[in-house]
C-alpha cells in the first residue's frame, strides 16, 4: 500500500474512521531529518498491509499540526480507533519506527 497524503479534508476518513491502525508522519519539505525518515515510512507502507500509512505536511496543514501539538518534526504518530496511541519525535531507524506499531 502506498503512503497517503493526509489533509484536513480527508483526515477523518483516512485516520479517525480507519479500521486499521494508522502511522502518520508529520513532516516538512525543508526538514533534513524528515527527508531521512520519509523513505523508511514509504518502505513500511509497502511492506505492511495490516496498517495504513499517511503523511501530513505541517506547512500545508497547520491546523492538523496544531490540533496534535506538533512542536518538532519529524513526528510520527500511531492512531488507532481515532486516538493517538504512541508518538515519536526525530529521525529514527526503521526498527524503532516498527516498534511503535
Amino acid at each position: 500500500m502506498s503512503v497517503i497524503n493526509i489533509t484536513k479534508e480527508n483526515f477523518n476518513s483516512e485516520v479517525i474512521n480507519s479500521s486499521k491502525p494508522v502511522l502518520v508522519d508529520f513532516f516538512a519539505d525543508w526538514c533534513g531529518p524528515c527527508r531521512m525518515v520519509g523513505p523508511v515510512v514509504a518502505e513500511i507502507a509497502d511492506e505492511r498491509s495490516d496498517i495504513k500509512v499517511g503523511k501530513i505536511n505541517v506547512d500545508e496543514q497547520p491546523e492538523l499540526a496544531s490540533r496534535f501539538g506538533v512542536m518538532s518534526i519529524p513526528m510520527l504518530a500511531v492512531f488507532k480507533d481515532g486516538k493517538i496511541l504512541k508518538t515519536s519525535i526525530g529521525a529514527k531507524p526503521k526498527s524503532q519506527i516498527l516498534n511503535l506499531l
